[in-house]
């Protein structure tokens, strides 16, 4: 079938068939294929969208386009997706939790671009750690540990890669059938058979209101459940940074000290009401009152700090950081951020604190960027919270003084205070089932 005939169906507000959508991710994949057919129809998508049967079946596609994992770990392989947002920090500390929970958390995890970080950067931020594994010693590790945590193949949905590039030239970006295709179609190739999504929300978020937050959960947790997937979805705030350490090796550090029950917050909030949603998923827990109760346990014993050290060794890293994070790399220098005004914290534009960290050096603009893993910053305030005039509200880490006033800059523009005190939402917003219901925790 030629592609042209496909732009045509798609541009007239046709459904198309399976057919027609394992055509779309077969010239994907080609190289022979022009850019222009592929952003052509890419556009029709955006315009007249995807019913949920034709959303679902593309995300099949793509995903057979490459290799398809099949785990077997002794349990049930369970992932955990975030959407992106500052100061996510999550996965290190709720895949050593599940593990010591019994779970077997099979996790491929992307760098960070833009205002976002990744998981793969801030754990190569530990000595040594390898995060570029083959397939099998992958699944030997997390049969055997419980977790690991491994950087996205080449080989894992080929089509969507070039399609993704192709969205962000082509102002095609914000069509949820493409979102959820291009998430889930890795996710499906990883083998994960749970997959718990964190779907941001938020000035710093991907998805900025909860509306089109619960759009996209729901479109994703109905790819998955119509693949055979269990699925959870929950609706998370993403309008300041989710922990107070933003940058690839200060993140790591919290991550360790919330293992090590020295900080707790919204980091182990969000953290733990995943966690539950993944042993719930895996079967080792009737309810997630008692999955948090396990997660707890964990938390308390120690256990989970034991694990992920456990799984730093088997990913030939530095343990060590577990008893002394100063072997995490560290910045020459710090600057303190202090307050322009008095008033209360009311709104902060969260993408551009992201931004003020990437400045810095601890993110990048475009994939080939070469990120600096001990620089950053730390916050003091969240929203609702006084501010008085000359205040320090946040300490950069840094290693170029230019640099540094830029971030500076970033972050202080980056806040808006008021006269009156607001009340925050809560950190958990819903949650969205295998069916698609929603509701809050």
């Amino acid at each position: 079938m030629a592609l042209i005939d496909i732009i045509n169906h798609k541009k007239l507000g046709l459904a198309l068939s399976a057919g027609e959508i394992s055509e779309f991710a077969a010239a994907a994949k080609d190289p022979g294929t022009p850019d222009y057919q592929l952003a052509a129809l890419l556009m029709a998508i955006r315009l007249k969208g995807m019913d949920a049967r034709e959303t679902a079946e593309l995300t099949l596609a793509m995903a057979h386009t490459g290799d398809m994992l099949t785990p077997s770990v002794g349990g049930v392989a369970v992932d955990k997706h975030s959407t992106g947002g500052v100061g996510d920090t999550t996965t290190l500390i709720l895949a050593p939790l599940v593990a010591a929970c019994g779970g077997k958390v099979l996790k491929m995890s992307g760098r960070g671009l833009g205002h976002t970080g990744g998981t793969v950067d801030k754990l190569e931020s530990i000595p040594g750690f390898q995060t570029e594994l083959p397939e099998e010693e992958f699944l030997r590790i997390t049969r055997e540990v419980g977790c690991c945590v491994v950087g996205q193949t080449g080989e894992l949905a080929p089509a969507d890669k070039r399609l993704y590039a192709l969205r962000d030239v082509t102002g095609t970006v914000d069509s949820i059938p493409l979102i959820a295709s291009s998430i889930m179609s890795k996710k499906l190739a990883g083998g994960a058979q749970a997959i718990v999504l964190d779907v941001k929300c938020g000035s710093g978020a991907l998805m900025k209101t909860r509306e089109d937050s619960l759009l996209l959960a729901r479109a994703m947790v109905d790819i998955g459940r119509r693949n055979g997937r269990r699925m959870s979805a929950l609706i998370t705030r993403m309008d300041e940074p989710l922990g107070s350490r933003v940058g690839n090796a200060l993140e790591v550090r919290e991550a360790i000290e919330v293992l090590s029950g020295r900080v707790k917050g919204p980091l182990l909030q969000v953290a733990l009401a995943l966690g539950s949603q993944m042993l719930l998923l895996s079967g080792l827990s009737d309810t997630a009152e008692q999955a948090e109760e396990m997660l707890v346990v964990a938390l308390e014993s120690g256990q989970g700090l034991s694990k992920l050290a456990e799984m730093i060794t088997a990913q030939g890293g530095d343990a060590r950081v577990c008893r002394d994070t100063g072997r995490l790399p560290r910045a020459r220098h710090e600057r303190p951020v202090l307050a322009r005004d008095s008033g209360w914290l009311r709104a902060m534009d969260t993408e551009l604190a992201g931004e003020a960290a990437r400045l810095l050096g601890a993110g990048r603009k475009r994939k080939d960027d070469v990120i600096d893993p001990a620089v950053g910053y730390m916050t003091f305030r969240r929203l609702g919270d006084r501010v008085e005039a000359g205040e320090e509200v946040a300490r950069l880490f840094h290693n170029d003084e230019k640099l540094a006033e830029q971030a500076e800059e970033a972050l202080l523009n980056a806040l808006t205070l008021s006269s009156g005190q607001i009340i925050p939402a809560p950190w958990v917003l819903a949650r969205i089932d295998q069916d698609g219901k929603e509701s809050s925790l």
